[in-house]
């Protein structure tokens, strides 16, 4: 089997996550400046075999896009048009960063690396792929 990958995209930096072969564990993977998203997820792809992308759905809590979801449907095209044997999934991403950080309280770690926006970033988007995997 090959791997998922998920995608917490921003405007400046991008969170990604993966499973492991058998797609039961998702994974923070490391967080990249959104200018490099692309260069990052080729080379990424000649060394792991990965299945589906999974992206982030940012909407509103009456179920509207939010404003930044104008900005990742750009990116859809992208990433459909350099990968196009690859299906990209969406999945709701409402609270993912304020769950990223409790998720950094609750396991102690200190306030200083709670500030650091790209661990956050890595977080929400594991938090995105655990959710995506949960609806199977």
């Amino acid at each position: 089997m090959a791997r998922i990958l998920a995608l917490d995209y921003g405007k400046i930096r991008t969170g990604i996550a993966v499973t492991d072969e058998l797609q039961l564990i998702a994974s923070g993977l490391t967080t990249v400046e959104t200018k490099e998203l692309i260069p990052f997820l080729e080379k990424y792809l000649k060394q792991e075999s990965v299945e589906r992308f999974v992206i982030g759905e940012p909407k509103q809590m009456n179920n509207a896009p939010s404003e930044s979801e104008a900005l990742i449907q750009g990116f859809l095209k992208n990433i459909k048009a350099k990968f196009p044997t690859i299906p990209v999934d969406r999945q709701d991403e409402r609270f993912t960063s304020k769950l990223a950080l409790q998720s950094m309280l609750d396991g102690g770690m200190k306030k200083k690396k709670r500030r650091d926006k790209a661990l956050v970033d890595e977080i929400s988007a594991t938090l995105i792929l655990q959710a995506y995997l949960n609806r199977f």
